[in-house]
């Protein structure tokens, strides 16, 4: 029997919790209690993977609690950290959006509830009311957009300091 720990871990999201979630932005009230009381709830261990670089899947999540680490794997076959995650981050959504191998892993880094959101779950959404559809693939898409962005400056600075480096070295050996 699971202890009251265990039941909070497991039990379904509130539509008040959704609301303040970016993903679910501007979803009306009707549309939060059909997706709190319908989406299931994933409690992971802390060091279990959710899910590995290269797994296939149609499938997203939504940090409810806990934290987890996205990792990928280098040429070198070693994996680093590039994101850690919190309550009211989400993750896996391009899955939902390419249909491509999952391109990064996912590791709990401590107990964590995730709200799990299917390809099928977001079809019947659609199919339900097309305006929070929209409004929720919206919110994915800005998302997105801000991670671009985010990468495109860690680029960037990376490739201004090589540059930088170059030259430097190029000095200091008597070329130019």
């Amino acid at each position: 029997m699971p202890n009251e720990s265990q039941r909070r871990m497991s039990a379904p999201p509130t539509p008040e919790s959704l609301r303040e979630i970016g993903l679910f932005g501007a979803l009306s009230d009707d549309v939060l209690d059909y997706l709190a009381g319908s989406l299931p709830v994933d409690v992971i261990p802390p060091g279990e993977a959710v899910f590995r670089e290269g797994d296939q899947a149609r499938e997203m999540f939504v940090v409810l609690g806990g934290e987890c680490e996205v990792l990928k794997r280098g040429k070198r076959g070693g994996e680093a950290r590039v994101a850690l995650l919190g309550p009211g981050d989400w993750f896996g959504e391009m899955s939902i959006l390419d249909v491509q191998p999952r391109s990064a892993s996912v590791v709990a880094v401590a107990p964590t509830r995730l709200l799990r959101i299917t390809s099928e779950a977001l079809d019947g959404l659609y199919r339900k009311d097309l305006k929070s559809y929209s409004l929720i693939v919206l919110n994915v898409a800005r998302e997105l957009s801000r991670r671009l962005r985010v990468a495109d400056g860690i680029i960037a600075d990376f490739m201004a300091n090589v540059f930088d480096e170059y030259v430097a070295s190029s000095r200091r050996n008597g070329r130019r």
